[in-house]
């Protein structure tokens, strides 16, 4: 067997980190409006840290505080789950607010 220090070293490429992130933030919004973009995630990683910033769009009304930290936590949960790195900060971006359907049919209705 090969001592550990002589094995190597796998890398993990912050592009492949941030489609993870990605991915946990729309898991984590359930449905989405129908015309918002997916979530979009960037992100920057120092030894196995990775710091992730997620831009996504969200329904109106709705509880924007409460939705955003639901997709922190799951941000935080599926990296490090499925990458094996710490992630201490997940800075998330509100682009866009959508209507929800039934308050952009009485809008139009008079």
């Amino acid at each position: 067997m090969i001592p550990a220090g002589e094995r190597g070293q796998t890398t993990i490429a912050d592009r492949v980190v941030a489609k993870i992130a990605s991915q946990a933030a729309r898991e984590a919004l359930g449905k989405l409006p129908q015309d918002a973009a997916r979530p979009h995630a960037t992100v920057v990683v120092h030894h196995d840290v990775a710091r992730v910033r997620v831009d996504l769009e969200l329904d109106y009304p709705s509880d924007i505080g409460s939705r955003c930290g639901q997709v922190r936590r799951h941000v935080v949960e599926r990296v490090g789950a499925l990458v094996g790195m710490e992630v201490p900060e997940v800075a998330v971006q509100v682009e866009r607010l959508h209507l929800a359907a039934a308050h952009a049919a009485q809008g139009r209705t008079r």
